[in-house]
């Protein structure tokens, strides 16, 4: 792999290898089959076309050294780190009915009050490097996945908001809410996503990600690139397609704008709210044709992240261990 490093970022961080798809690769704002995965019945990665990685020695700053004055955060920055104790210690996060019945209230209370919309949790991934390799698999659910070590953004202009339409369905074979919900029932009403999907109409979605170890994070911590230094040319669409549908993920080219950070030892009393799609970012309003670092007084549209080998981690480090659930947000 090759070597392309952004600008180092000023202050105490920390050296991370950060994947990103190779500069020849051709940007793209929409979908046109050049770079792919295929998904498995499972939901597992099952091949691959047109990926050309490499390798970004990149200084990655610890974010819980700014001052609150100039803290990050999730209307400007795509990330927010907040001190939220887990609700409810007794949880088995490795059961499907239990995360679901259990835990997506939880996160969808936490992410209205902290946004002041309509939150709805629909669907999670619990990763861990050990229990990928082992193919340990949640109770009632898919296998556990490993750390998502590749520079990306969950969603884009087209599958932004085409999962919020889909929401208003009744769910498919593969939706996490299938059982809770039934094959007859939709998460969120048809007129209230029209409403926000219409011009002056507002959606986010907006990731809580959490340590659930004992331990504190120290093996491949969690890298967030403030969403206000990405252009439009660092985009590149990275088609997933499963069994029954295609999705999209906005992968990135390297660039020297780039600012990076991470929360180093993370524990199981905090949660972060990474940003995957604001529909009033920059980026998004304009269709793609100006990104967020046109617009500094607009919020982000999202933060690309990805989990990053800290040279730090000492080597007997435990395993990290974490879930992520998915809030779609809807603004009045």
């Amino acid at each position: 792999m090759t070597d392309i490093s952004p600008a180092p970022t000023t202050g105490h961080g920390t050296l991370g290898k950060l994947r990103y798809l190779d500069p020849t690769v051709q940007p793209s704002l929409y979908r046109n089959g050049k770079v792919l995965t295929r998904r498995d019945p499972d939901g597992s990665d099952a091949g691959t076309e047109g990926m050309v990685v490499v390798s970004c020695d990149t200084n990655v700053q610890n974010a819980r050294e700014r001052t609150r004055a100039n803290a990050c955060t999730l209307v400007k920055n795509g990330f927010e780190l907040l001190a939220r104790p887990l609700q409810d210690q007794a949880l088995d996060f490795f059961d499907h009915v239990e995360v679901v019945g259990r835990y997506y209230d939880d996160c969808a209370r936490l992410v209205a009050e902290f946004t002041g919309g309509q939150a709805f949790a629909f669907d999670h991934n619990v990763r861990s490097a050990q229990g990928k390799k082992s193919g340990h698999r949640i109770k009632g659910g898919q296998q556990v996945q490993g750390p998502a070590q590749m520079v990306h953004g969950d969603y884009t202009l087209t599958s932004a908001p085409q999962r919020l339409r889909d929401l208003t369905r009744p769910p498919s074979r593969n939706d996490t809410l299938r059982e809770a919900l039934g094959e007859d029932h939709a998460l969120i009403a048809r007129a209230l996503a029209e409403a926000a999907l219409a011009p002056g109409g507002r959606f986010s979605i907006i990731n809580v990600w959490r340590n659930i170890a004992v331990e504190p994070v120290a093996t491949y911590p969690l890298a967030l690139c403030d969403g206000q230094t990405v252009l439009p040319e660092d985009l590149v669409v990275f088609e997933i397609h499963y069994q029954d549908r295609i999705g999209e993920n906005y992968f990135a080219r390297p660039s020297a704008r780039h600012r990076w950070y991470y929360y180093p030892a993370m524990t199981r009393d905090e949660a972060l709210l990474i940003k995957q799609w604001d529909s009033a970012g920059a980026l998004a309003r304009s269709s793609g044709s100006q990104g967020d670092a046109a617009d500094v007084d607009a919020p982000c549209t999202f933060s690309f992240h990805t989990a990053f080998d800290d040279v730090q981690t000492p080597p007997d480090a435990p395993d990290r261990l974490s879930i992520e659930v998915r809030c779609m947000v809807i603004y009045a």
